[in-house]
């Protein structure tokens, strides 16, 4: 029986992609980028789930959704339990899939190669924290957003421009412990300057750290 590590999924996400999306978040990562914003989604998940009870949870979201967002994590660290979801998702609903990766695409061809039929968009590469950061949907300018679906090149041509003062970049969200989490795309040190406007209120933040979801 084929299972996966999760470190979370929910409903709505509004910040990484067109429309209401469900996300769904991976737990490891062998990639562990420096400043990477999702730190608690590197440590091997202690706990897999089997695939059809992650799609059982999901088929609930997908009548709902405008689109569907997969990151972590690394998703591609999971491989063949990632290629199971994006096929059973793509045979339940026609929305985009749109696939956060931060390996090169010229270092996974085999995988993207058996990937791509099933997902219209990718964003691929590494977070760089010492690259700028001016782009829509990526934390660092290097990183590639490729479309492979008529569907894609439509919805997203307007992801492919420069962040203006107005795009929405972090959902703000809150599990059932009363967790406060984000979920986007921030500004370079925007974690840093809400800390100091928090510290500044009688406040302390907490960022997560290396730890395993289940």
């Amino acid at each position: 029986m084929l299972k996966v590590g999760i470190s979370r999924v929910h409903f709505p996400v509004t910040t990484l992609g067109p429309g209401k999306r469900l996300g769904i978040w991976f737990q490891g990562c062998s990639l562990r980028c420096e400043g990477c914003i999702s730190v608690d989604t590197w440590a091997t998940a202690k706990t897999l789930i089997p695939i059809e009870q992650l799609m059982m949870a999901l088929s609930s979201y997908l009548p709902l959704v405008d689109g569907i967002t997969i990151s972590g994590g690394e998703p591609f660290d999971q491989f063949d339990a990632l290629l199971a979801i994006v096929v059973q998702l793509r045979k339940k609903t026609e929305v985009d899939i749109l696939l956060y990766t931060g390996y090169c695409i010229e270092d996974i061809p085999e995988q993207l190669q058996q990937i791509k039929p099933y997902i219209d968009v990718l964003i691929s590469d590494p977070f760089q924290r010492q690259t700028s950061q001016t782009l829509r949907l990526r934390g660092s300018d290097n990183q590639r957003l490729h479309c492979f679906t008529p569907q894609a090149k439509e919805k997203f041509a307007y992801y492919q421009q420069a962040v203006t003062t107005d795009d929405n970049v972090l959902d703000v969200m809150f599990d059932a412990e009363g967790v406060v989490w984000f979920a986007g795309i921030p500004k370079r040190d925007d974690f840093i300057k809400l800390q100091t406007i928090l510290k500044q209120q009688g406040h302390q933040l907490k960022a997560s750290a290396d730890k395993v979801k289940y």
